[in-house]
C-alpha cells in the first residue's frame, strides 16, 4: 500500500495489487497508512447487491427457507479474494457461511462482522417492480433485501476483496459470517454457530450488525446517524385457550374462541409503563440536545412522551424502545363455522426492555387469565452494548468523516437481530451498517415493506465507511485504550 504523510488529504492513487494496477480513493488521517476503496469495490457493491437479491431466499418461517445458493455465491465472491469460507449447515439448504481475515495485530481483539442471507415474503403483485428482480433503475437497486440485508452483505464483500487487490490487511483480525434464518428463529443460523461452532469465533470480542448507522432525516434539516448499542428482548408467545367444544347453535360459556379473543383484546389494548435502559436514556439526553432541548429522565415527574412530542419525527428512534410492547398477530382456531372448538390458539409479539422481563412475565400471567395458558415460541435476550468506548468513537468518527454534517447518536432497536445469538458467545454487538440516503426516502419503513430499493450512491457512502472504519483505528490499531 502507498503511504500518504500529510495530515488530512483525499485524492486518487495508483496502487499495485494482485490483479494489477488499481486506481483507488485514498482517505488519510493522523494514523499512517491509507485507507483506499478503488473504483471496481463500489460497482461490486451494487452488482452484489443485486444478483443476490435475485436469489429468492424467502424465509416463510418454520424452517421454510433455503439459502444455500446465496451462501455458494458469497463463498465463491471471498474465494476469488483469497479468503477461504467455511459453509456449515444444521439442515440441508440451511447454509451459513463463516470467513476469518487475518490481522497484523494477532494480539489485538478480534472483530465480528456479520448479515444474514435469508429476506422475509413479497408478494409480487403489490410492488412496482418484481421484488426479486434485483433491477437498479435511477440508480436505485431494487427488490427483497435491498435494505434488510443482502445491500451490507454486498458491501461487506466489496470490501474485503478491495483489500485484497490492494494487498492491504486489517489491523485485527476481521470474522466474516452471513447466516441463514435470521428472519425467524437464527435455529439454522447464529444460534447454530454460537451453540456449535463457537471456535470460530475465538478472539471476538466486538461484532457490528445490521439496523444502525444510516441516514435518519430529522426536523429541521438534522440528520441523525443512530449506531445501535441495544436491542429489546424477544418474546415471541403462543397462547392457548381450552374450552367446551360443542355445537354452534348452543350456548356455551366456555368457548375456547371467546376466551383466546378476550385474552389477546386485553393484551393488545395494554399500556406498558415506561422503562429507560441506559441506552434509551442516553439517546434520550442526546437526540433533545441536538433540537436544543434539555433533557434529564432521571428527574422526578419526567415525561418520556411529552418529550418525545417535542422531537417531532426523531421520536420514531425512540418511541418503540422506552417501554415493554405486545401485539396480537396471529390465530388458528376452528375448523367448521357451527362447531365450537375445544381449543384455540393466538400468537403475540412480544418485546422487552433490558430490565423488563420479569413485569413481562408477571403482565402476561394476569393478562391472559385463568383459561389461557401461554409460552415463549421464541425467546431472546434484551441486549445493551457499552457507549463511551473508543470502538463507538471510531464508529462516530468513520460516519461523521464521510458526513461532516451528521450527526451520530446511540440508539436502541425495537426488534431483534442475530446479535442476540452471537452476544452469547461474550461479544458486545453494534448495528453498525452504513448508509447515507436522500431526504425523501424512508428507510425504517422499507424494513419488510413494499418496493424495498436502495440507492447506488448510498452503497458507496457504506463500502468506504465500512472500510476506514475497519482499517483505521487508533492507538497500535485496536479498538480498546492503549
Amino acid at each position: 500500500m502507498a503511504e500518504i504523510t500529510t495530515e488530512e488529504t483525499r485524492e486518487t492513487r495508483e496502487t499495485e495489487g494482485p490483479e494489477g494496477p488499481v486506481r483507488a480513493e485514498a482517505v488519510e488521517g493522523a494514523q499512517g497508512a491509507a485507507v483506499r476503496v478503488d473504483e471496481r469495490a463500489l460497482d461490486e457493491a451494487v452488482r452484489f447487491t443485486s444478483d443476490l437479491i435475485r436469489i429468492d431466499t424467502t424465509n416463510r418461517g418454520a424452517g421454510d427457507c433455503r439459502e444455500r445458493e446465496a451462501a455458494e455465491y458469497v463463498a465463491a465472491a471471498l474465494g476469488e479474494a483469497g479468503i477461504e469460507p467455511v459453509l456449515l449447515e444444521k439442515e440441508p439448504g440451511r447454509t451459513n457461511v463463516v470467513a476469518r481475515v487475518p490481522g497484523t495485530d494477532p494480539g489485538a481483539p478480534a472483530l465480528l462482522v456479520h448479515g444474514h442471507l435469508d429476506v422475509v415474503p413479497a408478494d409480487p403483485a403489490e410492488w412496482s417492480v418484481h421484488p426479486f428482480s434485483g433491477e437498479v433503475r435511477d440508480g436505485v437497486v431494487w427488490g427483497r433485501g435491498a435494505v434488510d440485508m443482502k445491500n451490507t452483505d454486498a458491501m461487506v464483500l466489496s470490501v474485503v476483496r478491495a483489500w485484497a487487490r490492494a494487498g492491504a490487511r486489517p489491523p485485527c483480525d476481521i470474522v466474516l459470517a452471513f447466516t441463514a434464518d435470521e428472519e425467524d428463529r437464527a435455529w439454522t443460523g447464529a444460534a447454530f454457530l454460537a451453540e456449535e461452532h463457537p471456535g470460530l469465533f475465538e478472539g471476538c470480542r466486538y461484532a457490528i450488525g445490521e439496523s444502525g448507522a444510516y441516514t435518519f432525516h430529522a426536523d429541521g434539516g438534522l440528520r441523525l446517524y443512530p449506531v445501535a448499542a441495544g436491542e429489546r428482548g424477544t418474546a415471541w408467545l403462543k397462547l392457548t385457550a381450552r374450552g367446551r367444544a360443542g355445537h354452534g347453535s348452543k350456548p356455551n360459556q366456555a368457548n375456547a374462541v371467546t376466551r383466546l379473543a378476550e385474552a389477546l383484546a386485553r393484551i393488545g389494548r395494554h399500556r406498558w409503563p415506561v422503562r429507560l435502559s441506559p441506552v434509551v436514556h442516553a439517546a434520550l439526553v442526546e437526540i433533545a440536545a441536538l433540537h436544543g432541548v434539555e433533557a434529564d429522565p432521571g428527574a422526578p415527574g419526567f415525561d418520556v412522551d411529552a418529550l418525545l412530542e417535542e422531537l417531532g419525527s426523531a421520536s420514531r428512534l425512540l418511541a418503540s424502545t422506552v417501554r415493554n410492547s405486545s401485539n396480537p398477530t396471529m390465530l388458528d382456531a376452528g375448523y367448521k363455522v357451527n362447531v365450537i372448538p375445544g381449543a384455540a390458539v393466538g400468537h403475540v409479539d412480544g418485546r422487552v426492555v433490558p430490565g423488563g422481563e420479569e413485569e413481562f412475565r408477571t403482565t402476561l400471567d394476569e393478562l391472559t387469565g385463568p383459561h389461557v395458558e401461554w409460552e415463549y415460541y421464541q425467546r431472546g435476550r434484551a441486549l445493551q452494548a457499552p457507549l463511551g468506548t473508543p470502538l463507538f468513537a471510531r464508529m462516530q468518527e468513520a460516519l461523521e468523516r464521510f458526513d461532516p454534517g451528521g450527526h451520530v447518536v446511540p440508539f436502541c432497536m425495537s426488534g431483534g437481530t442475530d446479535a442476540n445469538q452471537f452476544s452469547r458467545l461474550g461479544i458486545d454487538c453494534y448495528g453498525f451498517a452504513p448508509l447515507k440516503l436522500p431526504a425523501d426516502f424512508d428507510y425504517q419503513a422499507l424494513f419488510h415493506g413494499v418496493d424495498e430499493r436502495v440507492p447506488c450512491d448510498a452503497l458507496h457512502f457504506g463500502v468506504r465507511v465500512l472500510d476506514h472504519f475497519l482499517m483505521e483505528r487508533g492507538p497500535a490499531g485496536r479498538f480498546e485504550e492503549a
